[in-house]
């Protein structure tokens, strides 16, 4: 018998109903045929394997050792046939999904919780993994099937911008804008422009994620001097409220704590804002679990904590 038979779950049980009746008559009415409807059936499986699987007996028939395979098998397979039909019902019905998210840090505290209690509350089937990474490493964990949904983010100039080569092939949509601020020492003066800050020490975070803060102060006319380096938003904060620097913070990342006292924000132009992106396979909005994540993050991103201001312009 050829490794390629074209076998089919109806014509298992239809053996199995054989074995189990003794007779083709009662297999029929065990399984609601007609008794005709069956013999023809069974001499298609017959032609289609290229064996007989039952023999004549007297008036009645009985399974040859080919059928008597078919029917050996018969149980296991169509429970797995059944299994299967009962779990995609389930992944259709959103009664069951694994849903695979990975974001950057600053996300982590603002939307990631709102996000999962989210689907929690309408699809309470659905599972969330969550962990964080920045774009580079957020992008290549779906192209290597390690996330589904990536939340990312995008400097104006990036010199490393992930989602141009390194996102070929994948989905990248548009998710807003996350406004970026300058963190002063409430001493400073009311209204400060960038170039207003040439002399002062800058905080930065680690060397491969300053480039937007580089280019920032490239189109002010200065380098700026970067006395200190951390990716930890408090300890920023902390740095600035002491009056040692001044530095740069999404506004996604102020909101995700209390302002330390002895520091305020100004708005930066609209330009210099961080896109956000988010990163999915081709093709993932047909999966009802990713389809339900992606529409609850994008409610997400455009109500703010308050019901009303949009986490994401």
């Amino acid at each position: 018998m050829d490794a390629d038979l074209d076998l089919d779950v109806q014509s298992l049980r239809i053996v199995r109903a054989i074995a189990d009746t003794g007779s083709i008559t009662a297999a029929a009415e065990s399984l609601g045929y007609s008794q005709p409807a069956i013999s023809q059936h069974l001499r298609r499986l017959e032609t289609r394997v290229g064996i007989a699987l039952v023999e004549r007996v007297g008036r009645g028939v009985r399974l040859t050792e080919a059928g008597r395979v078919l029917a050996r098998h018969a149980p296991a397979v169509s429970l797995a046939v059944d299994a299967v039909v009962e779990e995609l019902a389930h992944l259709r019905g959103l009664r069951t999904g694994l849903v695979r998210l990975v974001a950057f840090p600053s996300a982590s505290p603002v939307v990631v919780p709102r996000l999962i209690a989210a689907l929690a509350a309408a699809h309470p089937g659905l599972s969330v993994t969550y962990r964080e990474a920045e774009p580079p490493e957020a992008v290549a964990a779906v192209r290597e099937d390690r996330a589904d949904i990536a939340l990312t983010f995008s400097y104006p100039g990036d010199r490393d911008d992930p989602h141009r080569s390194s996102a070929r092939g994948l989905t990248v949509r548009a998710a807003g804008r996350d406004e970026l601020m300058l963190v002063l020492p409430a001493s400073a003066p009311a209204v400060v422009e960038v170039a207003d800050l040439a002399d002062e020490t800058w905080i930065a975070g680690c060397p491969r994620c300053r480039g937007h803060l580089l280019e920032l102060c490239g189109r002010a006319g200065f380098e700026p001097r970067i006395g200190y380096e951390t990716d930890n938003y408090v300890a920023v904060e902390g740095l600035v409220a002491q009056g040692i620097g001044v530095a740069t913070l999404p506004r996604m990342a102020l909101e995700s704590f209390p302002l330390l006292p002895g520091i305020r924000t100004a708005p930066l132009p609209p330009a210099e804002a961080r896109r956000l992106h988010v990163i999915t396979a081709q093709g993932a909005e047909r999966v009802p679990s990713l389809a339900a994540a992606l529409a609850a993050l994008a409610e997400v991103l455009a109500t703010g904590r308050d019901g009303e201001k949009p986490l994401a312009g």
